[in-house]
């Protein structure tokens, strides 16, 4: 099972191992804030792309396409997110105001879409 949960929000977030999939610490927040098991800038989109797509909803289909092939491009990147998500709960913390148009949204359908392949 995979969550998403807005870093803000850390202290009500959902019982899992939580991963920080953004790229850039979220402002605000110290490190001893957040309890999480990792943090995985590498699995964001590029700065590039997040730019590009500036939490523009128009873009959302897009972005999902070109975020996608850069998870393609570095499965490294994303595996650990693959290999929790198959042992139980992982949270995906984001910083974006917008919970339906982020990077953690599109990742945790790219990761699940990885999680049906196999089984």
């Amino acid at each position: 099972m995979i969550y998403l949960h807005r870093v803000y929000d850390h202290e009500t977030a959902p019982k899992g191992e939580q991963y920080l999939v953004e790229r850039l610490w979220p402002r605000g927040i110290r490190k001893e804030q957040l309890h999480v098991k990792e943090w995985l800038k590498e699995v964001a989109p590029s700065t590039g792309l997040r730019k590009w797509f500036s939490h523009d909803p128009a873009k959302w289909d897009a972005f999902k396409e070109r975020y996608f092939a850069e998870l393609d491009q570095h499965p490294d990147a994303w595996a650990p997110l693959e290999h929790a998500a198959r042992k139980g709960a992982v949270v995906f913390l984001y910083s974006s105001k917008d919970s339906e148009h982020n990077n953690a949204v599109a990742l945790k359908a790219y990761i699940e879409s990885k999680l049906k392949r196999t089984r």
